[in-house]
């Protein structure tokens, strides 16, 4: 048992700070390399987000290689007993992201820091300058395609009465009126929920407290299988991420997101 192992998924500040200096906490920043080296959380990885990503049109959100995510994670010490804690300074899209990362290498021992950064500053907790060095442990891994959804899976679920598009984008994008992508529009019966309408700007950008009302009333529910993306499966980490904390049993990233949707000349839309 850790000093972790009773908390949920999302954590408060507190809960960190008295649990800094516990031996299986790997803490994980993704915040800007300027913010990191203007102040992190004592004790902070610093992940540049990038490598969180393919990062290769047409699709940059989709997965990198194997021998990258073992790269990254050897720097950060990775081993089985360990315990994830991460964050950002944006209310949590690219720590959703790389919660899902962890949930593709089966490793399930995480929590996400409520607010990030943003809500640590708010309580005047301690910042360091200092860089954590990186670890380069061996770290030899097998992914699961279980967290995420591929081109091909979606298009099947398609239309199912058990399953639920959670897009993450922007009204404008939604609609098809900001064109990120060949074609405008969105997926065939997405539900558009805008990511940072999830969050509580006058909380320190934490997840907001009615979430779950808001997602039941336009049928995000907990009884269907959620597929959330956005266009490169960065605004939808912070989603896939509340699918997630709210205790949803099939919860599913589309990593392709609208990049290689709306960059294909066959897929279906709808405006």
């Amino acid at each position: 048992m850790t000093a972790f192992a009773e908390l949920p998924l999302v954590i408060e500040p507190a809960d960190l700070a008295t649990r800094l200096d516990e031996p299986s906490l790997i803490l994980v920043d993704l915040s800007s390399s300027a913010r990191y080296g203007a102040g992190h959380i004592p004790g902070a990885h610093w992940v540049d987000p990038k490598r969180t990503q393919l990062g290769q049109p047409p699709a940059p959100g989709l997965l990198p290689p194997r021998e990258a995510l073992e790269q990254l994670f050897s720097e950060l010490g990775h081993h089985p007993q360990a315990t994830y804690v991460v964050y950002d300074d944006e209310g949590g899209g690219w720590a959703g992201r790389f919660i899902w990362l962890l949930d593709v290498i089966g490793h399930h021992r995480y929590h996400f820091l409520n607010g990030g950064l943003t809500a640590w500053e708010a309580e005047q907790r301690p910042l360091s300058q200092d860089v954590t060095d990186a670890k380069n442990t061996p770290v030899s891994l097998s992914l699961s395609d279980a967290p995420t959804a591929s081109l091909e899976y979606l298009k099947s679920r398609l239309g199912a009465d058990d399953m639920a598009v959670w897009d993450a984008r922007s009204a404008e994008e939604y609609r098809g009126e900001k064109l990120q992508a060949a074609r405008g529009g969105h997926i065939p019966g997405a539900i558009n929920f805008e990511w940072t309408a999830g969050m509580d700007p006058s909380r320190g950008l934490r997840i907001r407290a009615d979430i779950q009302q808001q997602l039941n009333q336009l049928g995000l529910s907990a009884d269907k299988e959620i597929i959330t993306h956005c266009q490169t499966h960065r605004r939808s980490g912070f989603t896939y991420l509340v699918a997630k904390a709210l205790g949803y049993p099939r919860v599913k990233a589309y990593a392709g997101s609208w990049s290689e949707w709306g960059n294909l000349a066959d897929t279906p839309i709808e405006h």
